[in-house]
């Protein structure tokens, strides 16, 4: 059987793929696991969270959450493009952000990283432009008072 470029092509990204672990819902030997997914009551309750709502429009739905961990912002989306524009705006302010498809959890370092062990996700940090030093990265806030 004579193969042709394209289809060598495509046999060639299959066989990356396989080899990469793409789609096989495994975690890579990284301890975390596959990205949740639902809605934002499903997603807190995964983590024992009874969510406080802020927000329940049809393009975002935005609750506070407090965990034994700490604190947390869960926001789901109706859209990826939604999301993503949301998230470009909201780490301009800093902190830590753990992002599944269509949701986001915002809070601090320890808190977040705590959530990725349930949820999964990708951690994605905030700037650190507001703060330089990245103090509110990094949970602190030593001296000034600046909210408000």
């Amino acid at each position: 059987m004579r193969l042709t470029r394209p289809r060598l092509a495509l046999t060639g990204a299959v066989t990356v793929l396989a080899l990469a672990g793409c789609g096989s819902g495994s975690d890579g030997g990284s301890g975390v696991p596959a990205t949740a997914t639902g809605s934002l009551e499903h997603l807190a309750a995964e983590v024992k969270c009874e969510p406080n709502m802020q927000t329940d429009a049809d393009e975002i739905r935005q609750a506070l959450c407090d965990v034994d961990d700490g604190k947390f912002v869960l926001a789901t989306f109706a859209t990826d493009r939604g999301q993503r524009e949301w998230l470009n705006g909201a780490k301009d302010y800093g902190g830590y952000y753990l992002v599944g498809r269509k949701w986001v959890a915002v809070g601090e370092e320890r808190t977040v990283t705590a959530l990725q062990g349930t949820l999964g996700g990708t951690m994605e940090e905030g700037s650190e432009h507001m703060n330089p030093g990245g103090s509110h990265n990094k949970g602190g806030h030593d001296g000034g008072d600046h909210h408000g």
